[in-house]
């Protein structure tokens, strides 16, 4: 890069500093992009990719846009995954001597960016930080000043799967990790596939240095950890120091929106995997990946943007406290049956715009007039909320009240000084009220009546001396004077005072037009001036008292939250859930939200439920294909979870034991990019599930063991079943089409068969979508893809082979032909099978125990095979 011109060498000196952003560097009224970086930016962007003289043989590739819609370009880019450094000019280039100074003021990351991100979700960056003995994770959503962290104590493995847990939780944009971390490719391909954020790495830690501690006093302004809570919690401390050092490094500035940390326990909330989240499809579909079709489109009818946010937490993280549970179920059963206090709510719900991040603006010193409007207009109804509330009869309702502050102090000042329809920018002036300040006031009047005195001054001073053509006039360089001609030099008078001789005239000014000249001469300026000076000193008063706005902004997302279960409620039906401790599930006409909206003059068929740790602990569960075995599972645990968020339940009764964790293995696909087959898939997530399950919580699984052949996925089946039934004694639901799993419900404790009912009608099937107990050796395949629209002459071949094995246990491959060496008999494949099963033994690594177990069972299988289809000898 040599003989490069110099603002080049400028270009590529902070380029070389940022190499791992796209660098906007700011040239005049556009951001400019350079060399490898414009080519990804004019790609990405759709905008022109130009060149540029760059002092070299071969001119730089180039692209650029305009400074005013930076943010909306910056955001694409982040969106798409890039970083992006902003350089800008640090002095103005009409007083600057050479080269403009400049340097990158901001790097905008996919987990910091705070402009044109969703307002209904969060938008985390996550550190994380792993070594043998534990794990620490802390995150942050730049955008709101919300900082979380936690910490586990364990091996590598069971680390990375409460991690794996923790980032389908947040759903970060962006992840901060030690390299060690990154070692692990099985879990790297699970954060690639399910979530994709962007990654940054940093060495791994030798021991814990002092400064780690300081990142973190530094910005909470503290002395010690435990002020905290994190005092003990040396994981937590390293994630959080590597996050608040990252957020120093890219943000540039002042850090105040963030002002807490708070950490949790995990334990102290339901778990569910990523797994779990997708398969009850509670903020999007599996397939769409959509909104619409998910639990979030029948729950969120919140008002506001911080409710929204709030809302996918809580789903996120559903309650293990009772009382926590009732306290909220307590508002919303208040909220319903007291509508008209719900609507005057609902109604000033929507006059508050989003404080939370308005308030991160402020901090950030991005903020301009119309964001004070917005606050304004949202501090302007807490009052009138407050007094709704006080006047309630609810005791949890009076005490959020008596949380709330009316802000009055600060509606005061924005309403006193900030215009009520102010510019888009904060230094163009028309920001700050009249009357507000004199200075201004002052300024504004010398600018507004300049132009007026000047031209009553040249009259009267026409009238005073008889020059009929004196004139005032104006240039930068020597600034206003009067002009006479040399005509009628003999008539100025003695008060006139040379300032200028031209060829035709000569230029005078007075005492009098000398001091208004100071008035008036960079009025404007010095108004623009004035203004964003004002407009500084009112951001900075609103920016100490931030911590006010945040805890405001915090109680009305709960009012907003419950105050919206109370509209779902009252809209689809739902009734308040009670609590057990006994670990039952007692749900009495149970519906599936999401289903039940998408079917059409309430058809939905209702179900009842009912599990305990006795002698209804397992539900296996037996039906045709599309009969709704899938729904009615789904329905109990998506039940189980709107109860411990504090919500309402589809349901005409519902009493349910507090769970521990929601697992869920519903149905799968091939995950080629991992290169693992459905059965692999299947078999890690029950694996997992199996690992970390307990006796209080709740198992959903869907016909396990179908990815393997018959017999392997049966016996799979078979003994996961056994399994949890004698040794995890979990509340499970297990739906399978594996008939000869029912006879489990009389070899084992607390199993109970139940199946769902159909009809059938000639060749035709009618699911009736009804539970009842009892099973079936019905699959209905057959009808379901005469359903489906399989041709009629595939069907009716189907039905022939069907009738074939029930009666005889054969298949005949030829239609026509009764010639039995064309058949195909089952009993030859379970011989080849069970021949197989003898070839496959490894007999050098087999042990004698082994060896002893083998042959036990292939005595046992060899007497199955002698016997013939009427089962006898």
């Amino acid at each position: 890069m040599e003989n490069l011109t110099p603002m080049m060498k400028q270009y590529m000196d902070i380029k070389n500093k940022n190499k791992d952003s796209i660098l906007f560097f700011r040239l005049g009224d556009f951001y400019e992009m350079f060399f490898e970086d414009a080519k990804i930016a004019s790609r990405e962007l759709e905008i022109t990719l130009t060149q540029r003289d760059c002092g070299q043989n071969e001119k730089a590739p180039m692209c650029g846009v305009p400074h005013h819609v930076v943010d909306t370009y910056i955001s694409k880019l982040v969106d798409k995954g890039y970083k992006v450094a902003l350089c800008d000019q640090l002095e103005d280039p009409a007083l600057a001597k050479g080269i403009v100074k400049r340097d990158v003021i901001k790097i905008i990351t996919p987990g910091t960016i705070t402009d044109l991100i969703d307002d209904r979700s969060n938008n985390f960056l996550v550190s994380i930080y792993l070594d043998n003995f534990g794990t620490g994770i802390t995150y942050v959503d730049n955008s709101t000043g919300e900082m979380y962290t936690t910490e586990l104590l364990s091996d590598e493995d069971n680390c990375y799967r409460f991690i794996i847990d923790e980032l389908g939780k947040t759903n970060p944009a962006e992840i901060l990790c030690n390299k060690k971390f990154t070692l692990n490719k099985k879990y790297m391909k699970i954060i690639k596939n399910n979530i994709n954020p962007y990654i940054n790495t940093y060495d791994d830690l030798k021991e814990l240095d002092e400064s780690l501690k300081s990142n973190i006093y530094k910005l909470f302004k503290v002395s010690e950890l435990n002020e905290l809570g994190i005092n003990e919690k040396l994981y937590s401390i390293i994630s959080t120091s590597k996050l608040i050092e990252y957020l120093y490094t890219t943000q540039m500035n002042n850090l105040d929106h963030i002002n807490t940390i708070s950490f949790y326990e995990p334990s102290n909330y339901m778990v569910m995997d990523i797994n779990t989240r997708a398969n009850l499809e509670i903020n999007e579909t599996i397939r769409s990946k959509e909104k619409k079709g998910a639990l979030i489109s029948i729950l969120d009818k919140t008002h506001t943007a911080m409710g929204g946010r709030l809302l996918k937490k809580w789903l996120e993280q559903p309650l293990l406290d009772t009382k926590l549970i009732e306290n909220r179920l307590s508002i919303v059963e208040y909220f319903t049956e007291n509508l008209m206090v719900l609507d005057d709510i609902r109604s000033l719900l929507d006059e508050i715009y989003d404080i939370e991040r308005l308030s991160s603006k402020i901090t950030n010193g991005n903020c301009n007039g119309r964001d004070f409007i917005s606050l304004k207009s949202s501090i302007k109804v807490l009052p009138e909320l407050k007094q709704i509330l006080k006047s309630t009869s609810s005791n949890h309702l009076i005490k959020l009240e008596s949380k709330i502050e009316s802000l009055d102090d600060l509606y005061n000042l924005i309403e006193d000084s900030i215009d009520e329809n102010p510019p888009i920018t904060v230094k163009e002036g028309g920001l700050i009220k009249n009357n507000f300040n004199k200075e201004l006031d002052e300024l504004r009047e010398s600018n507004l009546k300049g132009k007026e005195w000047l031209a009553v001054l040249e009259q009267e001073e026409r009238n005073k001396t008889g020059i009929k053509n004196l004139k005032v006039g104006y240039n930068r360089i020597t600034g206003y004077y009067f002009e006479v001609t040399k005509s009628n030099l003999s008539s100025v008078p003695d008060y006139f005072i040379r300032k200028q001789t031209l060829a035709n005239s000569e230029r005078y000014y007075t005492v009098e037009l000398k001091n208004m000249e100071s008035k008036i001469l960079g009025a404007e300026e010095k108004s623009l001036d004035l203004e964003y000076e004002i407009f500084q000193d009112i951001r900075n008063h609103i920016k100490s008292q931030i911590e006010r706005l945040q805890a405001v902004s915090k109680y009305i997302a709960v009012i907003d939250v419950l105050s919206t279960f109370a509209v779902v409620a009252n809209n689809n039906n739902f009734v308040k859930p009670s609590l057990n401790k006994k670990g039952t599930i007692e749900i009495v006409e149970g519906r599936h939200p999401v289903v039940e909206a998408t079917i059409d003059n309430n058809l939905f068929i209702p179900n009842d439920t009912y599990l305990d740790t006795d002698k209804n602990m397992i539900q296996i569960i037996t039906g045709p294909n599309m009969a709704g075995k899938s729904t009615y599972m789904r329905q109990v645990a998506i039940i189980t979870l709107l109860t411990q968020i504090g919500s309402f339940v589809p349901a005409k009764k519902a009493n349910i034991g507090i769970v521990d964790r929601i697992f869920t293995r519903i149905g799968a696909s091939d995950n080629l990019s991992q290169g693992e087959s459905t059965f692999m898939v299947e078999m890690n997530e029950v694996s997992n599930i199996i690992k970390a399950a307990t006796s209080n919580s709740l198992i959903i699984l869907d016909e396990v063991g179908r990815g393997t052949s018959t017999y392997d996925g049966l016996s799979i089946a078979w003994a996961v079943i056994e399994y949890i039934a004698t040794k995890i004694k979990a509340k499970t639901m297990f739906a399978t089409h594996y008939h000869e799993l029912t006879q489990l419900q009389e070899n084992l404790k607390g199993i109970i068969n139940l199946t769902i009912l159909a009809e059938e009608k000639g060749d035709d099937i009618v699911f009736l979508r009804k539970i009842v107990e009892g099973s079936t050796n019905r699959s209905y395949g057959i009808q379901v893809a005469k359903l489906a629209g399989i041709k009629k002459e595939i069907i009716d071949r189907a039905n022939e082979i069907l009738l074939q094995i029930e009666s005889n246990h054969e298949i005949n491959l030829n239609k026509t032909s009764k010639d039995q060496s064309k058949q195909l008999n089952l009993l030859d494949y379970k011989k080849d099978y069970f021949l197989d099963r003898i070839k496959n033994i490894d007999i050098q690594s087999i042990t004698p125990i082994e060896a002893l177990n083998v042959l036990n069972n292939l005595v046992n299988d060899a007497r199955d095979l002698r016997r013939d289809p009427n089962g006898k000898n």
